[in-house]
């Protein structure tokens, strides 16, 4: 599991099995944190997606919830970068 390590990081067995342990732990954390820094990024192109619109992320997440709208963060980013036309119908269902 240490192959590709730099130094005697790769060849001494203590170092190379404490780099190992610590870099398992890394890979446990990140897999967190992957989820956590996606959901901020489709926040920020959510906000971005509804300022022509004059409204707020928060104002129109209340309104996406209140309206019954089944679209996740995910989907919702998606529309807003890739298909404005449909982001903005969505919008208009919400207003």
């Amino acid at each position: 599991m240490a192959k590709g390590y730099f130094g005697s990081r790769k060849n001494v067995w203590s170092v190379a099995k404490n780099a190992v342990e610590k870099a398992l732990c890394y890979a446990y954390i990140g897999r967190k944190q992957k989820k956590r820094n996606f959901r901020s990024l489709w926040i920020a192109r959510i906000n971005a997606g509804v300022r022509p619109y004059d409204m707020s992320y928060s104002v129109f997440m209340d309104k996406v919830h209140k309206s019954g709208v089944q679209l996740n963060r995910k989907v919702l980013a998606d529309l807003a970068m890739n298909h404005p036309g449909a982001f903005k119908a969505v919008v208009d269902m919400v207003k």
